[in-house]
């Protein structure tokens, strides 16, 4: 059996009682980094081997894995914090237990991105989790031009040190997007910032951000979701363009994402207009 065990993402005192029974039943656990996970280990005096397991020997463990699991031996897996699998290691060895009828289960537990969106004060009836932020210039761009187009609140994981580059982003591409940043989760200087990408700027104008960061999106204001649906592709293709100063290339691009088709339908269906 593979338990999949959620971990405090600040506060040690947020662990459940059923994740510790579990803990200390196991045969050993797989851990990001075994000498972080030592501090939780070690304050509920849990003594299990541990053994180290992150995005670069995802695949060199898979085999001595899953010949332990095919045992009969009770393993648990853990992140540096928050559930496994969201944005951390996991998926690969569930995907793997699956394909062998290996039996998984998961112990619910804090996770960064639904506490945050909890507490952000944005619509939660629907949302998406976008995961880490892309680093390149471009990408990110495009990333963010995606995210402002999503009728729901959006949910990033972003690093202190890219956060001033990811802010400014948005800044130019819509200035007057909310946004909530909420940093230190459950930690003692817990934080939320509200307010346009400005507000955001201002706020570390003068200091380096600094721990761990949940960014969340507001949906676009209601005059904005346009029943694009109903429009032809030029029509979206323009209201992209104008919306957010979008080059005809972009604007495609995005237009072909959002309706789910290849960008060269987008562009035949343009050019044979032109």
């Amino acid at each position: 059996m593979l338990y999949l065990v959620a971990t405090p993402i600040g506060n040690l005192a947020d662990i459940t009682l059923r994740a510790l029974e579990v803990l200390k039943a196991c045969d050993y656990i797989l851990c990001e980094d075994t000498r972080h996970s030592l501090v939780l280990l070690k304050h509920y005096e849990i003594h299990k081997p541990l053994k180290s397991y992150h995005k670069f020997n995802e695949a060199s463990q898979a085999e001595n894995l899953l010949a332990d699991l095919q045992a009969g031996k009770e393993i648990c897996l853990i992140s540096d914090a928050g559930t496994p699998g969201i944005s951390d290691p996991g998926a690969a060895l569930v995907k793997l237990c699956i394909e062998h009828g290996i039996p998984i289960t998961a112990v619910p537990g804090p996770c960064a991105a639904i506490q945050a969106l909890c507490c952000a004060g944005l619509p939660t009836d629907r949302f998406q989790f976008w995961g880490f932020l892309p680093r390149k210039e471009g990408e990110l761009r495009q990333a963010i031009l995606s995210i402002l187009s999503y009728p729901g609140t959006t949910i990033c994981y972003e690093s202190p040190h890219r956060l001033i580059d990811t802010l400014k982003m948005i800044a130019l591409l819509q200035p007057e997007r909310q946004l909530v940043l909420a940093r230190e989760l459950t930690k003692k200087f817990e934080e939320f910032v509200r307010g346009q990408a400005q507000v955001l700027l201002e706020r570390w104008e003068h200091a380096q951000p600094k721990g761990e960061m949940v960014l969340l999106f507001s949906p676009p204001p209601q005059q904005e979701r346009q029943d694009w649906q109903a429009w032809t592709p030029e029509e979206h293709v323009k209201w992209m363009q104008d919306t957010y100063s979008l080059d005809r290339r972009e604007a495609i691009k995005m237009v072909a994402d959002l309706r789910q088709v290849p960008k060269r339908q987008i562009y035949n269906q343009l050019h044979q207009k032109d």
